[in-house]
């Protein structure tokens, strides 16, 4: 079914949302992104937030404490899937949660947003597409780049043809992880390149399209005394571009170093770092486009996470529009974060 024809299976429970409204409920407050992805429903006026749901006794608890989430509603799982007015679960889990929670959303007849990573399996996660697709629901996944203002118009650069003929394309997603999160990610052979990079490949993809072949280093190279995959390279080779996506996670001020430098025969633009605040510089052989010949710094307003996520999701509901993102590019995301990660063949 084509993603205009989505809101077909959906209309019966719109019908019971406050009008020009989607109903949302938030299924999980284990994610990192939760309180963020709240706020931004909260502050979005196309919203009205039926609730929240974690039947995990210590997350629940600690939700019901949590200032942040004053005056909401609380309800268990099977109340939350099974209440007809529903039209929108935002699921805020982690990885190995995120298919099981997904297919419940699916079956219930209710459009997702699915927290990134979505798993480290390939199968369950195209059978999850596949299914959504099938029935007309969206599928839109967490990852953070996709609507950040200097990696868009950096993207757009590349797809303009400003910079010639791009040929390489760096990124880095590092961090800067205490114990228990290196705990988490050491759950997967991917380790930290796993659990972030898919934010970087899901915009190389954009600009490259599917890699020909894909060799990853997956190394523990620090003193940390566990088995995490804590500093990463992966290579993604085209007929003719190569993107290099690093990844540590011990990586001292990590946070305000990644980067994403896309490179042409005519131009170059390099984000570093991406935030905090953001720095965008731009290299062009002759004027092209809005940016002069010579060296110029762009000037990028902050980017406030989720926000543009959340209009996107509502105008989809409410307009029809279709997602920037189609189901196809989450499969070739998602297939191209695991062949990075050592989860499928190179």
């Amino acid at each position: 079914m084509h993603r205009r024809l989505f809101l077909s299976t959906a209309a019966a429970s719109a019908a019971l949302a406050a009008p020009g409204k989607v109903k949302v409920a938030f299924l999980g407050i284990g994610h990192s992104h939760f309180s963020g992805k709240y706020k931004a429903a909260l502050d979005n006026s196309d919203y009205e937030i039926a609730g929240i749901a974690d039947d995990d006794p210590a997350r629940n608890a600690a939700g019901r404490k949590d200032p942040r989430l004053a005056g909401a509603k609380w309800m268990t799982e099977a109340e939350l899937l099974k209440d007809p007015s529903i039209q929108l679960v935002v699921v805020e889990c982690a990885a190995w949660e995120a298919i099981p929670l997904g297919k419940k959303v699916i079956a219930a007849g209710k459009h997702l947003h699915l927290e990134k990573p979505p798993g480290n399996e390939w199968a369950p996660f195209k059978a999850l597409v596949e299914d959504a697709r099938k029935k007309g629901l969206i599928i839109q996944t967490g990852y953070l780049w996709r609507w950040h203002k200097a990696v868009v118009d950096a993207i757009a650069a590349a797809k303009q043809g400003w910079l010639g003929e791009v040929f390489m394309v760096k990124a880095d997603m590092s961090a800067d992880r205490d114990q228990g999160q290196r705990d988490v990610e050491a759950k997967y052979k991917g380790g930290g390149l796993f659990e972030l990079s898919g934010h970087v490949i899901d915009r190389v993809i954009e600009i490259l399209g599917r890699p020909k072949t894909v060799k990853s280093w997956l190394r523990h190279d620090t003193s940390v005394k566990d088995k995490l995959a804590d500093n990463n390279v992966a290579v993604f080779e085209y007929d003719k571009a190569l993107a290099v996506i690093t990844q540590s996670a011990k990586k001292a001020g990590a946070g305000d170093l990644r980067s994403l430098e896309i490179n042409g025969t005519e131009g170059t633009i390099v984000l570093h770092p991406e935030a905090n605040p953001i720095g965008m510089r731009v290299f062009m052989k002759k004027a092209n486009g809005p940016y002069k010949a010579g060296w110029q710094t762009a000037t990028v307003p902050p980017q406030p996470r989720f926000v543009e996520d959340f209009k996107e999701l509502a105008q989809a509901i409410l307009q029809k529009k279709p997602l920037k993102h189609s189901y196809d590019h989450e499969l070739l995301l998602h297939e191209t974060l695991l062949r990075a990660s050592g989860e499928l063949p190179q």
